[in-house]
């Protein structure tokens, strides 16, 4: 029986509008979003919807410890409907952040617990980024095997290191680490590139002061056994014990997220459907990309992306 994975998007996938036809449409995105509102503290909602009363509504939803709790609350809101409609999937994955999102829409997380850990995440990838400053850069056409060759001689070269911080396809891959290593990788890496505006060098060890802070907040929460095997960002393999779950969401903050990786081992395990639950279509274009165009993908971002596939019949029942 041909097996659906769930995929939750992580931090670049938000967008002024998030949520919000989920919120007008059902009842029960509409209570989870508002219980992020209670949980948080302030009116994440109305940063989502862009209607909150800041002079940008954009560099307010991008600012990371808004992000991180948006993009959460997003997709835990959309995951609502369908477990309204007994959809479940047969194993979850998501990408860097989104390893949250699906750590709850499994149940080994509260939907309370993991969002005041992805709040307590932003701030402290926020806190990293400031006291040392990084930056990222994605690289378009070159193979794995060069880029982290280019990686590790610009960082024999000088000061500062640079790593790769997300395998997300075959030629899509993104680096991370000090401005000038950065610098020297991309001189070196034979492919185009392309610097990105983050607010940190994020899964490389420039987050480094994020780390004994979350692993406090991590020991502060109950992780339970996943109702379905979640592949992890740092070793793209199943798992459903929590300790290895608690250990791993540590490393992925310096680690790469080896997504490509991660995805053929779904397929491999018999994934033949993947629906992107959340903000975007991000990934359902690195599931193309990396399993090829007959990969079966569809998303649930909005109202009517919910009615479409809930209508069509091809959620999994449980």
């Amino acid at each position: 029986m041909a097996k659906t994975a769930f995929l939750f998007p992580g931090q670049g996938a938000q967008y002024v509008g998030m949520g919000q036809s989920l919120y007008e449409t059902y009842s029960e995105a509409r209570d989870r979003i508002e219980a992020a509102n209670a949980v948080l503290g302030f009116d994440l909602h109305a940063l989502m919807f862009g209607t909150a009363d800041v002079d940008d509504a954009d560099a307010a939803l991008t600012a990371t410890e808004v992000t991180q709790p948006a993009l959460y609350t997003h997709s835990l809101a959309a995951m609502a409907v369908l477990d309204a409609q007994q959809a479940t999937p047969d194993m979850v994955a998501g990408h860097s952040l989104g390893e949250y999102s699906a750590l709850a829409a499994a149940g080994a997380l509260s939907f309370e617990d993991g969002l005041r850990l992805v709040r307590r995440r932003g701030e402290l990838m926020a806190e990293a980024g400031t006291r040392r400053p990084g930056t990222m850069a994605a690289v378009l056409g070159a193979d794995d095997e060069d880029v982290e060759a280019a990686c590790t001689a610009a960082t024999e070269m000088g000061e500062g290191v640079v790593q790769p911080a997300n395998f997300n396809a075959p030629g899509q891959i993104v680096i991370s680490g000090d401005v000038d290593a950065v610098q020297r990788a991309t001189d070196h890496i034979d492919a185009r590139t392309i610097p990105l505006s983050v607010s940190g060098a994020f899964h490389s060890p420039l987050m480094d002061y994020a780390r004994e802070g979350l692993a406090e907040a991590l020991e502060s929460v109950d992780i339970q056994p996943p109702r379905c095997p979640i592949y992890l960002n740092v070793t793209a393999a199943p798992t459903t014990d929590p300790d290895e779950i608690r250990q791993r969401l540590i490393d992925q903050l310096q680690a790469p997220v080896r997504w490509a990786q991660l995805l053929r081992a779904m397929e491999t395990d018999g994934a033949e459907r993947f629906i992107e639950v959340g903000a975007g279509s991000v990934l359902q274009g690195l599931v193309k990309r990396t399993l090829g165009r007959d990969a079966v993908r569809h998303g649930v971002d909005t109202a009517d992306d919910c009615a479409k596939l809930l209508d069509a019949g091809v959620l999994p029942a449980s």
